[in-house]
């Protein structure tokens, strides 16, 4: 290979891995599921090419946060009309909807661009341990 020519990552070199959140960190897993999406575990990475590969989180309702946040952390939502900007406290959604303060903490992670809109879309997250994707035979991530 010539010192000009770089080999990128290409889309079909993709894998998956699966990551159980129980009693783990919040951030702690968002970080390392964000770092695999990007592919900064490859010794290809390149920042501005889409390299990282699939992630699935299980046991999102079991996931911890540290100090007291439950009641402090604040999550927004816009419906688009005036005077409809509605917050929720980070307990309440953990109630509701555990994926989604999964899916919000890997998003912050990540490149806020096109790029990081394609890697946020191979990001699974559920709620249980059980999973749809046994046929992609997942690895447990590293």
């Amino acid at each position: 290979m010539n010192k000009t020519q770089v080999q990128y990552a290409k889309p079909e070199d993709r894998r998956w891995y699966v990551v159980s959140a129980a009693d783990d960190t919040l951030g702690r897993v968002a970080a390392r599921v964000a770092a695999v999406l990007r592919g900064k575990h490859r010794a290809t990475f390149t920042p501005h090419i889409d390299g990282g590969d699939f992630v699935i989180v299980t046991d999102a309702e079991k996931i911890r946060v540290t100090g007291d946040k439950l009641r402090q952390k604040l999550y927004y939502r816009h419906s688009g009309h005036p005077g409809h900007l509605r917050s929720e406290e980070l307990r309440h959604l953990l109630e509701r909807r555990p994926e989604e303060v999964m899916m919000r903490a890997v998003k912050g992670m990540l490149p806020h661009n096109r790029i990081g809109a394609r890697m946020l879309k191979r990001l699974r997250v559920y709620r249980g341990e059980a999973h749809p994707h046994e046929a992609q035979q997942p690895a447990p991530l590293p």
